[in-house]
């Protein structure tokens, strides 16, 4: 396990074998996601938005941007009745 301490002014110095599993180095920045009260975990935020590029697959039939609009507008309706 690696630990680190905690500066006066707020900053950490992360370990080296840390870095390393995370792929980051000097000016790459890191992002902390809280996924219970008092528990983090540390993301490394280093890929560019190009990189979610095909993530998510088109959809088999195309959407009009009125269909879009009128299915937004039904959702609207839907959360303001409840």
């Amino acid at each position: 396990m690696s630990t680190a301490t905690l500066t006066s002014k707020g900053q950490v110095t992360i370990p080296a074998v840390v870095r390393s599993g995370l792929g980051v180095d000097t000016g790459d920045r890191i992002e902390f996601l809280e996924i219970a009260p008092g528990r983090y975990e540390v993301i490394a935020a280093t890929l560019p938005v190009t990189a979610l590029k095909g993530l998510v697959p088109k959809s088999a039939r195309a959407v009009s941007v009125d269909a879009m609009n009128a299915a937004v507008r039904q959702r609207s309706a839907k959360t303001l009745a409840k």
